[in-house]
């Protein structure tokens, strides 16, 4: 795994094998944008408002997923290993 600012010295990514799985900006960290299976994130997105398309990313591959909202931490930590399982 890498962690570079390859945008701007605020957004961390977070790569495997060169390729994007999350990204996060650091003076905030309102939310990570995670890579996600297309179907999953339509369901998420109806299910938590605290999921959302990805901010400048592809909204059918990625979500927005705000912290402190109503995601659950556990769902957190599960989306983040499903999209580093992605890459």
């Amino acid at each position: 795994m890498e962690e570079t600012f390859p945008f701007d010295k605020n957004t961390l990514v977070f790569k495997k094998k060169n390729k994007i799985f999350a990204l996060a900006n650091t003076l905030d960290f309102k939310f990570i944008n995670l890579k996600c299976n297309p179907i999953e994130s339509l369901e998420l997105r109806e299910q938590y408002p605290g999921v959302r398309p990805g901010y400048h990313m592809n909204k059918k591959h990625w979500n927005s997923v705000y912290v402190n909202q109503d995601v659950p931490d556990k769902l957190i930590y599960k989306l983040i290993q499903e999209s580093y399982g992605l890459v």
